[in-house]
């Protein structure tokens, strides 16, 4: 199986032969979808309206719209958010490279959602549901096979182009949506794919759900007649249209600000929506129980003024309530019943005074010209109007009040009603940029990898070669009490080869010196001519004094790809982004940042105390930062918090930082997610070394250290410290009330013996250097580096311990009393737990790797099973990570 798909892809390669056959199995199948939609619906909305003959309607059709409502919200809550709403602004914003997924899975749950919410009877449509169905279905297709991003673009379209064609079984006004609103792009190839992929899905939509799908056999013989006495009443109905459809937009953009405002979430608002059209449908004629019939019943010339009014007015509101709520579905449907009833009103009120005016012909162009005003795609509304009835006298009507409505209702509402709805979003769409625009408006901030892994100028030409053995970069930056001072590459160690260095020779007699560097706010025109200018490589970034970041050639280009091509999102509920409600900066004079989370009151002043000791041996600044969640249904930037209880707290982490001369910031953040208001402060404010409690358990299925700490460690660049406390430290409590702050390296931490494990792990440098600042939390520290190895082993390879500890008294200049001493067990946690209860050790400090904190060993989490089994103080240390090696 493995072999045919590799074959597969390695076949279907991007060609217009190819293009075309993709696009014609798109187009079949967005009409099966489109068939399956109608009649799914239909089945379904036929069940609501019989039961409503047969039950009390007051009670029967508020329950269906309700329970049916909460299911079909349900199901795009928990399996794609991303199907909530009509879907069209969702397909524009993927065509424009904005990350907005679109796949098989948003397909199926808008499918059966949107069977569920129109055969609720909420005034809602089923067309919008179709071309996003159709969309996703050939964005997931794409996907799966090897393209380019504009193949991938064009496939999209020609997705969206057959969900419109098999929804109005339109083929020519599927093309023209597609050109008109979706890309404004007439090349050869888009315009092919989507000509191939509409016809089909019309064809095949006509052949298997009738003539149309929805009017039936309401248009048929039938042959409107036009006369020129009636211009001035087709320019009345453009005009009424425009202001209608206008007022429409507006409304529809402030349901969905009130709906947003609403703590409640979407099940609950679509249900509401069904409930609320369920009530009011209950006690109008049957006709409206039916929106299909309602809308055939207009058309035919059945209604009569006060039901044509009654119908718009009632439909106005109802797709106003049920818009808002984000039900999955669409507004073209609910537009063209707008549009008949108004078109009906004005024929009847024209026949008044001019003979033999027929209100059906108003009606229908009252589709068109309301359906254009509202969406701002006149020539699609004029098409579809014609392909739906065939009828060329229609065609000037039709002209003339679509565009007069197209006009007016500009005017009063401009700019298309999709960008609006994912401006609200946060998404604003602009003109594809070139590449030179890409070069101009990226910058190095937005490139540069982060937390970049560095080496001490006193290393030697030795560990340097270790150094590049453990990496898969070609260069490093060299630092000296963290200020860069050169960078040094695998060129400059085949030179030192070459001239018969010593391999104890300190890398800072090799290196580059004064290397060339930029600032975040570099634009990527300005970094490759740099990089051209100077024939170098890479380039460190520096934001005053401290090292942000490096960049490559290969990430320019990548970021030049991935601009160009868009990124997918998370499947899942995604949170919108953290708030800032309060913030304090000191002076920034350090040479890095330390976080500090304050989750725990109880424990945060210890933390901050070895955040301190840290900061002061390393010269770094710290960031204080506390959390409030705010509803999952709210933003974050609109909740109202009270910061009073935040704050003093705050206060008091700053006189202490100030009592010992620390740079310290703090903030507080709104967030709908711990983690992710951390991830992102990390990546604002530069963090180099995250510091957090840790309860050393979780009851978590399916987690190691917890929900929060999972995504830190995932996702997180900086290094990461994760501190378990022993129950025997006597915690000074931040509290509301006055606290005395006890002097540095209070005798209450008590943390003098330590023992640190090591296996010669790519983070085992990363726990070293936290040595020296941690140490001087005790009095008389002993430190003791020991290794894990079986009985059985005769002689231990001692030699990774032996190098941590000449790191230890020459770079890190310590002068605690450093022993190493190997441990001899058959398990790793066995072993160390045993010995820290037997020696009574204060503290454990394990330097381990990504994959070693989050990946059980045989069953057994080490890090836990260390914990539970002692009772001292347990410290995990996760070096840092480049971007590219972040999970999400």
């Amino acid at each position: 199986m493995l072999f045919i798909t590799k074959y597969i892809r390695r076949f279907w390669k991007p060609c217009r032969s190819l293009a075309i056959a993709e696009a014609s199995i798109i187009g079949l199948v967005a009409a099966l979808s489109a068939v399956f939609l109608k009649f799914g619906s239909g089945w379904l909305g036929t069940i609501r309206v019989n039961s409503s003959y047969l039950l009390p309607p007051w009670l029967i059709l508020p329950f269906l719209g309700c329970s049916l409502g909460y299911l079909a919200g349900f199901l795009v809550e928990r399996l794609a958010p991303e199907a909530a709403g009509g879907g069209v602004p969702q397909v524009k914003a993927a065509l424009a490279n904005v990350p907005v997924r679109l796949s098989w899975r948003v397909a199926i749950v808008k499918l059966i959602s949107s069977i569920l919410t129109i055969g609720s009877g909420i005034s809602m449509g089923k067309q919008a549901p179709t071309i996003h169905v159709g969309a996703s279905l050939a964005a997931g297709m794409s996907r799966f096979f090897p393209t380019s991003p504009d193949h991938r673009r064009q496939m999209i379209a020609a997705g969206a182009g057959a969900g419109v064609a098999a929804a109005f079984n339109a083929p020519i006004a599927g093309v023209m949506f597609v050109v008109e609103e979706l890309l404004q792009d007439l090349s050869g190839l888009t315009l092919g794919t989507a000509i191939i992929a509409s016809f089909i899905g019309g064809v095949v939509s006509r052949l298997l759900g009738g003539r149309t799908i929805y009017l039936n056999s309401v248009i048929g013989e039938y042959s409107s007649s036009f006369s020129i006495p009636e211009i001035p009443v087709y320019l009345l109905l453009g005009a009424l249209s425009g202001l209608f459809a206008a007022l429409f937009s507006h409304g529809l953009i402030k349901s969905q600000k009130l709906y947003s405002r609403l703590r409640i979430s979407l099940p609950v608002r679509v249900a509401f929506a069904g409930l609320i059209s369920g009530l009011i449908v209950a006690f109008l004629p049957t006709q409206f129980r039916d929106n299909t019939g309602l809308r055939e019943f207009l058309i035919r010339g059945d209604s009569d003024i006060l039901t044509s009014a009654i119908a718009f007015v009632v439909k106005f509101g109802l797709t106003l309530i049920a818009f808002g709520s984000g039900a999955p579905a669409g507004l073209f449907g609910p537009s063209l019943l707008l549009g008949s009833s108004l078109g009906f009103l004005v024929g009847s009120g024209a026949s008044e005074f001019i003979p033999g005016i027929v209100a059906r012909n108003y009606a229908l162009a009252g589709m068109g010209a309301f359906f254009g005003g509202f969406s701002k795609v006149p020539i699609t509304a004029i098409i579809i109007i014609f392909e739906i009835t065939r009828d060329f006298n229609l065609v000037l009507p039709l002209m003339i009040s679509v565009v007069t409505s197209y006009f007016v209702a500009d005017n009063l509402a401009p700019g298309s009603l999709n960008n609006k709805l994912l401006k609200i979003n946060g998404i604003e769409l602009k003109e594809p940029a070139s590449v030179e625009e890409i070069l101009d408006k990226l910058t190095a901030k937005d490139v540069m990898v982060s937390r970049v892994e560095t080496l001490n100028a006193d290393m030697s030409i030795k560990e340097a070669i270790a150094a590049f053995s453990y990496s898969h970069h070609r260069g490093f930056p060299v630092v000296v009490k963290d200020k860069l001072v050169g960078i040094i590459t695998q060129t400059d160690l085949l030179k030192a080869k070459d001239k018969s260095l010593s391999q104890d020779t300190p890398i800072r007699e090799i290196m580059t010196s004064q290397p060339i560097v930029v600032t975040p706010a570099h634009n990527l025109s300005n970094l490759l001519y740099i990089l051209d200018r100077y024939g170098v490589s890479r380039l460190p970034v520096l934001e005053g004094n401290q090292l942000v970041g490096i960049i490559t050639r290969g990430d320019i280009i990548g970021a030049q790809a991935n601009y160009l091509n868009g990124k997918n999102t998370p499947v899942g509920p995604q949170h919108q982004p953290s708030y800032v409600v309060y913030q304090t900066k000191a002076p920034s004079r350090g040479n890095g940042r330390i976080l500090v989370p304050i989750i725990n009151p109880q424990t945060a002043f210890t933390l901050l105390q070895m955040a301190t000791a840290i900061a002061r041996d390393r010269n770094y600044e710290i960031e204080c930062l506390q959390i409030t969640i705010a509803s999952r249904n709210a933003s974050p930037a609109e909740t109202e918090v009270n910061t009073t209880d935040s704050r003093r707290m705050l206060s008091l982490v700053e006189a202490f930082a100030e009592k010992w001369r620390i740079p310290l910031h703090t903030q507080i953040r709104v967030a709908h997610d711990p983690a992710q208001a951390i991830l992102e402060t990390i990546n604002e404010r530069h963090i180099d070394l995250i510091l957090m409690g840790w309860k050393g358990r979780t009851s978590s299925p399916n987690r190691i250290f917890g929900n929060v700490v999972d995504t830190i460690i995932r996702q997180a660049t900086c290094e990461i410290a994760l501190v378990r406390f022993s129950k025997q430290i006597k915690f000074s409590k931040l509290s509301k009330g006055k606290l005395s702050l006890p002097p540095y390296a209070s005798s209450q931490l008590k943390l003098n013996r330590w023992l640190v494990p090591m296996a010669g792990g790519p983070n085992a440098r990363a726990a070293i250097k936290l040595l020296p600042g941690l140490v001087t939390l005790g009095k008389n520290p002993q430190i003791r580096l020991t290794r894990v190895f079986k009985p059985n082993e005769t002689k231990p390879d001692m030699s990774v311990i032996e190098e941590a500890i000449r790191q230890l008294v020459r770079r890190h200049k310590i002068s605690t009393e450093v022993k190493s001493e190997p441990i001899k067990s058959n398990s790793i946690a066995t072993g160390i737990t045993n010995v820290i209860n037997k020696e009574r050790f204060d503290v454990v400090i394990i330097g381990a790797s990504r994959e070693g904190m989050l990946k059980q060993a045989i069953g057994v989490n080490i890090p836990e099973a260390i914990a539970k089994g002692v009772n001292c103080t347990v410290i995990l240390v996760r070096g840092a990570i480049s971007n590219s090696q972040s999970v999400h």
